[in-house]
């Protein structure tokens, strides 16, 4: 469940009370000193309170802030880890390294890596699927290449389904051209590449072969899938879906229906949390596009039994800055020394929380935890020492973790 545009852990997880008391204060140099800082260099910096009220939760006691109201009746279901650092302050670099472990473009997503890794038990859907929802203040783009194959086998990239409309395009056949039609078609158009692939035995080749016979599958299973009419009104109203609408929360419904069918990878793409300004007014309307929802998405999971297997992780690609920004009304600069994110199912210890930043939120001062560690975590309770998740290209192996990371084992239950 990816919040896009980096939602501010100091109004979501991680409470701060110094950060009231010295609200309006110049900002102490001994924090930000020689620190990077991106749209607020050259200006005074002043402490920015907390923007809202935070309470804890549950038997584990989680701080949340009054902005998640349904996260807080989660609390004991999930382990946040307050202590999340980047190497990147931008959007883009930022948005790469959270999905493929380094700011260098090119290389595999972790849905890809993934899809490597354990193969889908779909045969009729893609193995990794990605969705976008937009409510807030500007849709920022996402590039395609943060759910890219890299030097992967192009079978292993992720698949957009567009929110509204066909998910995917070209799902019914021309007038005139019936499905058996289309199926002699790809058949005849299979034989020849394999014909011709047993004298250049090209991988890239092969996974052409493999998506036609895909989209062949997916023009029967796609229309039923992405159709939630057939959901009772319960199901709806448990998520506040609307079928049709682009929603998040039809997002999350359609997410837990590519789980029953054996997707391996669903990325949620949520955007956008990017508030430089009047950050009360579009964390209102992003916590009330997405809170609701993913609540339900959880919960949902648990009564069919499927989330002791499926894995969910809640994050950006930063944090926001503990200084005032304002554009409109306050607001907070990007932020990457300092963050938070949450993991649940899959294996997690629910009710953890893991790491601190300091007094102002600042640092990342206990358990700092890089982007490589949360993907070593994430390979190591899908079953893979990230170590040995390789896949040699120009002349060294390659992983997802890179050089890096080191599986966080206090979330694990």
């Amino acid at each position: 469940l990816y919040m896009s545009g980096g939602p501010s852990h100091l109004e979501t997880f991680d409470y701060k009370p110094k950060l009231n008391e010295l609200d309006g204060q110049p900002m102490p140099e001994s924090f930000t000193q020689g620190q990077p800082i991106a749209q607020l260099q050259g200006q005074t910096l002043k402490v920015q309170g907390h923007l809202t009220q935070f309470q804890q939760h549950g038997q584990s006691g989680q701080w949340i802030s009054d902005f998640l109201p349904w996260h807080a009746k989660m609390a004991d279901e999930i382990a946040i880890v307050r202590s999340m650092v980047t190497d990147q302050i931008n959007h883009d670099p930022a948005h790469t390294v959270m999905n493929t472990g380094t700011a260098i473009s090119g290389r595999p997503s972790m849905g890809s890596w993934i899809q490597y890794g354990l193969g889908s038990e779909a045969d009729d859907l893609p193995g990794f699927v990605v969705m976008t929802s937009f409510a807030g203040r500007n849709p920022q783009p996402i590039s395609q290449r943060m759910w890219g194959n890299g030097f992967l086998p192009g079978r292993f990239q992720g698949v957009e389904f567009r929110s509204t409309g066909d998910p995917v395009l070209y799902l019914q056949n021309p007038p005139g051209v019936s499905a058996n039609l289309q199926q002699k078609l790809v058949d005849t158009v299979g034989q020849l590449d394999r014909h011709r692939n047993n004298v250049i035995q090209s991988a890239e080749v092969e996974t052409r072969i493999a998506q036609y016979e895909m989209a062949f599958k997916m023009q029967a299973s796609v229309p039923d899938l992405i159709d939630l009419r057939g959901e009772p009104a319960h199901v709806l109203e448990h998520y506040g879906a609307v079928p049709g609408d682009g929603s998040f929360a039809s997002n999350c419904l359609t997410a837990r229906r590519l789980a029953e069918r054996g997707v391996r990878f669903i990325q949620l793409y949520h955007r956008d949390w990017d508030h430089h300004g009047d950050l009360v007014k579009y964390m209102n309307t992003c916590c009330g596009a997405t809170d609701r929802a993913t609540w339900a998405l959880i919960t949902d999971l648990k009564q069919r039994g499927m989330l002791h297997d499926t894995l969910i992780i809640w994050g950006g690609e930063f944090g926001r800055t503990p200084m005032f920004q304002g554009k409109g009304g306050p607001g907070r600069d990007h932020h990457m020394k300092g963050f938070s994110m949450w993991l649940a199912g899959g294996g997690i210890r629910g009710g953890v929380g893991y790491g601190a930043t300091d007094e102002l939120g600042y640092h990342a001062v206990e358990n700092r935890t890089h982007i490589n560690d949360v993907h070593a975590t994430i390979l190591h309770l899908l079953g893979f020492d990230h170590e040995r998740l390789t896949f040699r290209y120009a002349g060294r192996d390659f992983r997802l973790t890179d050089v890096h990371g080191h599986v966080v084992h206090d979330v694990i239950g």
